[in-house]
């Protein structure tokens, strides 16, 4: 039984260390499987109905627009995820050692562990052994990942409408996040119609030139290759990276390690997954920024991003309660994420703290612009797909030829049906990344503003950054925040003339 809001933020704070701790181990490679289900037992009592039920009176009683009505939407919302996070543990455990275990076998005889494949596929040398081992990925993931996920995105949409929020998993992501599904798909599907002529342009020269393959013939892995960009490696050392990135956040007036509550972990372990990711372990105290190296500057990009979060987290005001500093919306961290890695594109940024000089800026910048529309073009068609998904209007055996139809045509790139369920970030994260370059192109747009085109280096930006924005952690919805600080609304317009910014 549920005494009061504090002893559940209490104990959901202990919950979230917990869990954060649990998982930045196993992925971080310190690990070789997860133990959720035990954590997660320790917490039944804010892991049951009673739990929903006082949280659901509590947003239904509040007013809307006051902080009690904010504070008990962002708790029934995380509620709702730990007690999905609860019901999936033992298919979680089983596929974070399953991905700590597992080999792919090529035909030749090697053998890549299934954590390094997108590494090893970003530097094969040779088209040939890029395709053997994406051949072999897929194959494994097809044989054993892809039915722990179909068996896990099942559950998940099972046991999301068996709560009974909502009359399906779509419209209670909606009630939850205050985020339309159908308006950001009619957003996206725009953003795939009106950057179709520039990326029909852009992406057939590019793989000409980089590659020497035509549009027809491109596969997903070919899109590693390409956007790991290795001509420009000799201007991104992995020697300058860290003491670049820690000279441009001092510059601008911020402690790269908040007072040591940022930890880095950037080298190279077995077992550490090729997917960067923050652990906030204890807002604000303690925040552990994990990548495992690529090389060049895929690399530089990975750590500004991953460093966002990082300093967002820690830079999260202590006062704050539990939902404030530990939920929310994810839009908003992503965004920061974002702000930092489009340095990578800021030619002044470049110039300043990179090995690029003026003679190389042009073609490196067009190779960015190249790379950005791909993303955006992908996680466009990825909500599109996903909506698809969780509607429930598709059958799941009809999914796989969805999936590829869907993100082939918006990228060009063939897609593998094994990926079907593997390519789905949980609880429509999609929609955060989609928001997040919004809210990313505003809050650079307002700096700007403030503080000049060299924003990154100016001393009284990162304080600004640090109170106005980091300080307020996730209590505002993204589409808040960009009001609070611009007047605007989110929209892809100024993302879409930046990308066309870049290219010119």
């Amino acid at each position: 039984m549920i005494e009061s809001l504090e002893s559940l933020r209490r104990d959901g704070q202990s919950l979230m260390e917990d869990v954060s701790w649990e998982l930045y181990q196993a992925h971080a490679g310190l690990k070789s499987k997860a133990e959720l289900q035990s954590i997660y037992a320790r917490y039944e009592q804010i892991l049951g109905r009673d739990a929903l039920d006082f949280v659901l009176n509590q947003f239904q009683l509040s007013t809307p627009g006051s902080e009690e009505h904010r504070s008990a939407r962002l708790l029934l919302e995380w509620l709702v995820e730990s007690q999905t996070g609860h019901v999936l543990a033992e298919i979680e455990e089983r596929e974070i050692a399953w991905e700590f275990a597992a080999i792919v076998r090529l035909p030749d005889g090697r053998e890549v562990p299934y954590m390094r494949a997108g590494i090893e596929l970003a530097n094969a040398p040779t088209r040939a052994e890029r395709t053997a081992l994406e051949t072999a990925r897929a194959e494994l993931v097809a044989r054993e990942l892809a039915p722990m996920r179909l068996g896990r995105l099942q559950r998940e949409k099972d046991y999301v409408e068996s709560l009974g929020i909502a009359k399906n998993y779509n419209a209670t992501f909606e009630a939850l996040s205050g985020v339309s599904l159908s308006a950001l798909a009619a957003e996206c599907e725009r953003l795939l119609r009106e950057t179709q002529a520039m990326w029909d342009d852009m992406l057939p020269q590019a793989l000409r030139t980089s590659l020497g393959i035509a549009v027809g013939e491109a596969t997903r892995a070919d899109a590693l290759a390409l956007f790991r960009a290795p001509q420009f490696d000799q201007f991104f050392p992995a020697s300058d990276l860290e003491g670049a990135v820690r000279r441009q956040m001092i510059d601008m007036g911020i402690d790269p390690t908040a007072n040591g509550r940022v930890r880095y972990d950037t080298g190279e372990r077995p077992g550490k997954r090729s997917r960067a990711f923050c652990a906030p372990v204890r807002i604000p105290d303690e925040v552990y920024l994990v990548m495992r190296p690529h090389g060049g500057q895929t690399d530089w990009q990975t750590l500004l991003h991953e460093l966002g979060h990082a300093l967002h987290f820690a830079y999260t005001n202590a006062s704050y309660p539990f939902e404030f500093r530990w939920v929310g919306d994810n839009s908003v961290t992503e965004s920061y994420a974002m702000l930092f890695d489009h340095l990578m594109q800021n030619p002044g940024w470049l110039l300043r703290y990179s090995g690029l000089g003026r003679r190389e800026l042009p073609s490196y910048l067009r190779a960015a612009a190249l790379e950005e529309l791909q993303f955006l073009r992908r996680y466009s068609a990825k909500l599109i797909y996903e909506e698809q998904l969780y509607s429930g209007r598709v059958p799941w055996d009809a999914l796989p030829s969805l999936y590829v139809e869907t993100l082939t045509s918006a990228t060009r790139f063939n897609y593998d049906p094994a990926d079907a369920f593997v390519d789905v970030d949980s609880r429509y994260y999609a929609v955060r990344y989609l928001r997040a370059w919004q809210l990313g192109a505003i809050v650079a747009q307002t700096l700007v503003e403030q503080f000049n085109e060299d924003w990154y280096r100016n001393p009284r930006a990162g304080p600004w950054i640090a109170g106005q924005l980091f300080g307020e952690g996730q209590r505002e919805l993204a589409h808040e925040l960009s009001r609070r600080i611009s007047g605007q609304p989110l929209s892809f317009t100024p993302v879409i003339r930046a990308v066309e910014c870049l290219a010119e």
